[in-house]
């Protein structure tokens, strides 16, 4: 069994290092001519982690990533709405990891280039896919306009987002699905918040902030590299993809954010320290009914693209990792493999884009904001019980495979 895999992000390494383990054999195939550590950062949650640990990379995740200790929500005036321990400091035997996704992404990859060699090839685009015999032809336009055909049992689209293979598959779909929001990312050396390892959200849906450090080195240097991003509700389209990912001035945004000076946080001075801004449309595409077309699937991005709500884009896709490369080591048809992967997968990250899209656990800062839109006197006890806080944040880990007892149930002790 030979399985290609389009794209060399988070998702389409990760399955290339677990199929490996499992002996099957593969090539990962990137547009990119060289990878480079780019983006800002992202938060893999424990279920991820342990798969991740299995694959041996947590030391090495440990070395350059913060561990999350604990996630704070507040509201427009920088009030406590809820506050919960993350990772080991809740129990869990794996951490939660804020980390830069380039960082990430270069562990990865480097991972993978000792197992594959020249079975990890870059500067080669997904452009279709054909099927005869058992065998899929994929073909791939190269970096200096030639085409070329790679043959495999399997083709693997981790492509993400604008996948070409989901495109195929599903021709009449259109662009992504716009949020009416926007988002503004960035990265701030500065002072520590905090105990130097939390993440905190503030604000409501319309008005929000998020923040959370993503460097060990920096961390054991008493710094911090805050990671962060804006939102505000933008109505319109889904801009156009030559749009997204594109560099732009604080002052197109940062205006809404002046008085957003605490006793614990500054971030007006956050905003103003980053070099580089970029701005990006909040996205996703509906559910599908199905992802498969043969011998041919979607991971990660490509068959679910969510809202970076609940921090679980990354951690889904190397959850699909896990039953796509169990199902095809523990199956004997490939077929089946297949079908039993998104019978696995889909229906569970179908509910998390839907759940996303409702604000998932971040729903807690609205709740706040029609509640009490000029805040509260004491606490936030007053407009929200304790019991409804608590219910919503363990129904979203449920839904997202994160709950407690729910990930340490399914580990063999």
């Amino acid at each position: 069994m030979h399985i290609l895999i389009a794209g060399a992000g988070i998702g389409g390494l990760t399955l290339a290092l677990a199929l490996r383990q499992r002996g099957i054999a593969c090539t990962v195939v990137e547009s990119v001519p060289e990878l480079r550590p780019l983006g800002v950062g992202i938060n893999l949650l424990p279920h991820a982690v342990k798969e991740l640990t299995e694959l041996g990379l947590q030391q090495a995740l440990a070395e350059v990533a913060i561990e999350t200790s604990s996630l704070s929500y507040y509201n427009k005036f920088g009030q406590l709405i809820w506050r919960e321990p993350r990772g080991r400091a809740a129990g869990y035997d794996w951490p939660q990891f804020s980390i830069h996704r380039g960082e990430l992404q270069m562990l990865l990859f480097e991972a993978a280039r000792r197992v594959l060699g020249d079975s990890l090839i870059t500067g080669h685009t997904l452009q279709r896919f054909d099927q005869a015999g058992g065998r899929v032809q994929a073909q791939f336009l190269r970096a200096d306009g030639q085409a070329v055909t790679l043959e495999g049992d399997v083709l693997v689209a981790a492509d993400g987002i604008h996948s070409a293979a989901r495109r195929q598959i599903w021709p009449d779909e259109g662009p992504a699905r716009y949020g009416q929001r926007v988002l503004w990312r960035a990265t701030t050396e500065g002072e520590p918040f905090a105990d130097g390892r939390s993440m905190f959200m503030a604000g409501y849906q319309h008005l929000k902030f998020v923040a959370y450090p993503i460097s060990r080195r920096l961390h054991d240097q008493g710094r911090s590299l805050i990671n962060w991003i804006a939102e505000l509700t933008i109505p319109g389209d889904t801009p156009p993809k030559q749009d997204w990912n594109k560099q732009v001035d604080a002052g197109v945004f940062a205006p809404q954010f002046d008085r957003w000076r605490w006793d614990w946080i500054d971030i007006p001075k956050i905003i103003a320290g980053a070099r580089t801004i970029y701005e990006f449309p909040l996205v996703d595409r509906d559910p599908l009914p199905h992802w498969r077309q043969g011998r041919v699937t979607l991971l990660g991005d490509a068959a679910h693209p969510m809202y970076p709500i609940g921090s679980n884009g990354a951690s889904q896709a190397i959850l699909d990792v896990r039953a796509l490369a169990d199902a095809l080591a523990g199956e004997a048809q490939i077929d089946n493999a297949l079908d039993a992967y998104e019978a696995e997968r889909l229906p569970k990250t179908a509910k998390i884009v839907l759940m996303n899209r409702q604000n998932g656990p971040e729903q807690v800062m609205q709740i706040a904001e029609d509640r009490a839109p000029g805040g509260f006197k004491t606490d936030v006890t007053e407009v929200i019980p304790r019991a409804e806080l608590e219910e919503i944040a363990a129904r979203y880990k449920q839904v997202a495979g994160f709950a407690k007892d729910q990930l340490q149930a399914a580990t063999p002790r």
